[in-house]
């Protein structure tokens, strides 16, 4: 039965014009699998039996945009009714030296997939819904098993990047155990991974550690030796246990760079950390804020600390904290629960109106501000206008004199 995404308007377009000059395509990738396990469909991916400066003479012919995102390896993306379709012309691998391969354009369907990563990564399906699966690859993507296609060594070999895949999809699809050949040969090509970007690196970690099974694929990944290089301060999985137990509690959104800060040790160098992941500037801020063990968070003060400490941090920073923070820290549950209620009000008094008292411009006033709003946070944010203007007096008073 054909699915109802195969039957959305941009699609059937797509496929009527790809039709209309004798390309034949079929559905590939995450499409395929995610439709297959029930899940929703994200990007939808072709692969076609033509090349690629014929495929887009073929879907230019037929009025829709095409632009040639990667000619050289037989790419292009086509846009049909505003939405972006990738399409690849089938391939077989020429040579490879572990980060780019260079390929050869070809007809045949299962040598194209001979050449992807893992076996549910090389489903295709016609537009009748029809699948092929060349490598019994619907029976793992059932059993949760992730399985390398051939060789795993020579599927690393091919791309070294694949080692972090095998995890990530794990992470996402897989179930205990591990399948073992595929583990044993990442194992075995872990120190490969020394030579790849930085920035492959984090986009691959974090979107493992955002995953169901993110926790198990950590512990997996300092096992087999991959993490030796890239994140030698690996501190165990129990914190990303707790967050993730956390975050579902409370509703609140996986996010990596939280997860990643999860299982690290507090007062870990963020600054090292960030420029062996390239990290950017702000997620390297932001990790050092979830590793920093100040300034307190208060967690066992109650709501004044807490208030407290939302107002200075800003409600991200609070939350993250929140949700990072020990068991025995206090009552993380009745923060969050605060945090989404209390908005923090603003310093009801400011630089006009300590001039207004006669003071000079310059430092003096911002360190009396400061003061002021130390106090009034103090307070519990009590104070109103009228108060915290008598505070501002009274203490410009006891300090410098009018001009």
């Amino acid at each position: 039965m054909t699915p109802a995404w195969m039957q959305d308007a941009p699609v059937q377009r797509l496929l009527a014009a790809l039709a209309g000059g004798g390309v034949a395509a079929r559905f590939v990738g995450g499409c395929v699998r995610d439709w297959q396990l029930g899940r929703p469909i994200g990007d939808i991916d072709l692969a076609v039996d033509t090349p690629p400066e014929t495929v887009m003479t073929v879907l230019e012919k037929a009025g829709l945009k095409v632009v040639p995102t990667g000619l050289k390896h037989g790419t292009v993306t086509a846009i049909a009714n505003h939405r972006p379709f990738e399409l690849t012309t089938l391939r077989r691998d020429v040579e490879t030296d572990g980060r780019r391969a260079v390929v050869a354009f070809t007809d045949d369907w299962r040598v194209d997939a001979a050449r992807r990563d893992f076996t549910f990564n090389a489903l295709y399906a016609e537009a009748d819904g029809t699948i092929h699966d060349y490598f019994d690859g619907l029976s793992d993507l059932q059993a949760g098993r992730v399985r390398f296609i051939g060789d795993p060594d020579q599927r690393i070999a091919e791309d070294r990047l694949r080692v972090l895949r095998f995890f990530r999809f794990h992470a996402w699809y897989g179930r205990p155990p591990f399948d073992g050949p595929s583990l044993e040969a990442c194992r075995r090509n872990a120190g490969a991974l020394r030579g790849l970007s930085g920035e492959r690196v984090r986009k691959e970690l974090l979107r493992t550690l955002e995953a169901p099974a993110g926790a198990d694929a950590a512990d997996a990944l300092f096992d087999t030796g991959v993490l030796d290089h890239w994140l030698p301060e690996y501190a165990g999985s129990a914190r990303l246990r707790a967050l993730r137990t956390r975050e579902a509690t409370a509703g609140v959104e996986p996010d990596g760079l939280r997860r990643l800060a999860a299982i690290l040790p507090a007062g870990g160098d963020a600054t090292r950390i960030g420029k062996r992941l390239k990290l950017s500037t702000q997620e390297s801020v932001r990790l050092a804020v979830l590793l920093s063990e100040t300034p307190p968070l208060g967690l066992a003060g109650g709501p004044p600390a807490w208030r407290a400490a939302l107002y200075r941090q800003g409600r991200n920073f609070f939350v993250d904290r929140v949700l990072l923070a020990p068991e025995a820290a206090g009552d993380w549950r009745g923060a969050l629960a605060l945090a989404q209620a209390w908005t923090p009000p603003e310093l009801p008094v400011s630089g006009a109106d300590a001039l207004a008292l006669g003071l000079r411009p310059g430092p003096a006033v911002g360190q009396l501000l400061e003061a002021v709003e130390a106090w009034w946070i103090d307070g519990d944010f009590a104070a109103g206008r009228d108060a915290c203007l008598a505070e501002l007096a009274r203490r410009a008073a006891a300090g410098e004199k009018p001009a």
